[in-house]
Order: C-alpha cells, then sequence, then structure tokens
C-alpha cells in the first residue's frame, strides 16, 4: 500500500502540467464537439475509447468544413499512427512486465504523457506502473474536461477559431520545454517547413504526421553525421596522442643508450 501511494504521488506530480494542461484544451474540445451536435454521453464514450486530442479536434473542425466521413476517417487514422511509434520507443522498458500493465501502459500513450514519461524514464528510478498511472490521471483530466465542454456547451463565449487553437497552444508549451540542441532545433525547423510544404500540395489531412516524420528524419540524420565526427575527431585525437607517447619513448631509449 506505501509503494503504490508513493507511486500515486509520484505520478500524479509528473502528470499535474498535462492534467491542468488538458482542462484548458479539452473544455474548448466539448464546445467544439457540441457544436455538430454530439451530447455529453457521446463524447465521454470518445475520450474514453479513442482519447485521441489530435483526433478529437480533427473530427468537429473537418466536419464544419463539410469533409465527407471517408475523408475524416482516414485523416484521424492517419494521424494517430503515431501513436504506434510512442509505444514502440518504451518497449526496452516493458521487458519483464506483466502483459496487462504493459498493453494498458501502450494503450494510454499520448503526445504529452510520451515526453513526461520519456525524461522520467531517462532520469531513472520511474518505473511501467508509475507511467500507467501517469497516461491514466492525463485521461481522467481529458475526458471530464471534453465533457464539461459539451456541458456548458454556448454557455461560455469561446470562439471556434480560439478553441481549435486550444490544441496547437499546449504543443508549444511542450516545445518551450525541450532542450536547446541542434537536433531540436532541426526536428522543429524541419517540421514546421515540412508541414507547410504538404498543405501547400493538398496534402492537408496528414500534413502534421508527415511533417513530424520528416522532422525527426531530419534530426537524426544531423545527430548520425554529429556522431560520425565526434568519433572520427577522438579516433584522430587517439592516434595523435599515441603518436606523442612512442616518440616520448623513442627519445627516452635513445637517451638511454647514450
Amino acid at each position: 500500500m506505501t509503494n503504490l501511494k508513493t507511486d500515486l504521488q509520484a505520478s500524479f506530480t509528473a502528470a499535474l502540467p498535462i492534467v491542468l494542461g488538458y482542462v484548458a484544451i479539452g473544455v474548448p474540445c466539448g464546445i467544439l464537439c457540441d457544436s455538430i451536435g454530439l451530447n455529453a454521453l457521446q463524447v465521454f464514450a470518445m475520450s474514453v475509447l479513442f482519447y485521441s486530442g489530435a483526433g478529437q479536434f480533427m473530427i468537429p473542425n473537418m466536419w464544419l468544413a463539410g469533409a465527407p466521413i471517408a475523408s475524416i476517417i482516414a485523416s484521424v487514422s492517419f494521424v494517430n499512427t503515431r501513436q504506434m511509434l510512442y509505444s514502440a520507443a518504451f518497449a526496452p522498458h516493458c521487458i519483464g512486465v506483466r502483459k496487462r500493465l504493459a498493453f494498458l501502459f501502450a494503450a494510454t500513450v499520448t503526445d504529452e504523457s510520451y515526453g513526461v514519461n520519456t525524461l522520467k524514464f531517462e532520469e531513472g528510478g520511474w518505473s511501467v506502473r508509475r507511467a500507467l498511472f501517469v497516461n491514466l490521471f492525463s485521461c481522467t483530466s481529458w475526458t471530464l474536461s471534453c465533457t464539461v465542454g459539451v456541458l456548458v456547451g454556448n454557455a461560455i463565449g469561446i470562439p471556434l477559431a480560439i478553441a481549435s487553437f486550444a490544441m496547437t497552444s499546449i504543443f508549444i508549451c511542450l516545445l518551450c520545454t525541450q532542450k536547446a540542441n541542434v537536433e531540436n532545433v532541426v526536428a522543429a525547423a524541419v517540421a514546421m517547413l515540412g508541414v507547410y510544404v504538404f498543405k501547400l500540395v493538398g496534402l492537408t489531412g496528414p500534413a502534421i504526421l508527415l511533417g513530424a516524420v520528416a522532422g525527426v528524419v531530419a534530426a537524426l540524420c544531423v545527430s548520425q553525421v554529429r556522431l560520425a565526427r565526434s568519433r572520427e575527431s577522438a579516433a584522430y585525437e587517439a592516434r595523435i596522442e599515441e603518436a606523442c607517447v612512442g616518440g616520448e619513448g623513442a627519445s627516452k631509449k635513445g637517451g638511454e643508450r647514450e
């Protein structure tokens, strides 16, 4: 019981920024869902079973824009394929963990909880159970916030344009917390450029996913180039050091002979 309490406290502390952020964007999402005729029960069920902030924002926006149902389903499904990458990234941490726990953890990963749990795993002292609690706290906040958004509906005068931007704002906050290194700068720049280019050529639905993939690939390439140069530099310095040591050894032997 003590370990459970400790895990819950640690997970809630880690998830608190996400929980608060989801309140800020969940309510506008609920308002958007209400604008297309979804009721509180439908939004609650969608938040629990579907649980995709980007997807739940896309559905009402695309519906209001007059997109066909098939296009909405395809676009939302395509955008959410990134969740498989998130879950796969945590696979090494799930070795030796019960399958049910690992499955539930992988099924509840989101963009924000992925970022928080990745940082916690890197720091050490983090477990899959704590990571799962972070996911569940986040899911609860999102579900309740979306449901409240439907219930208040038009009582809160939030313009739809601002409500649609709410999801983007939390990603901006997460971006500001990242380390300012070359790889992250390249990833962000290429991703933004990629999204813009893909939208220009008509790939509006998958533009975010394709741009993100382009940013990650570019960052990986830069990282590999920098790593290769670092290894070459280290090898070159090692050869110089060996040459210097060898030269000193030869000089000492020459002095001893004299």
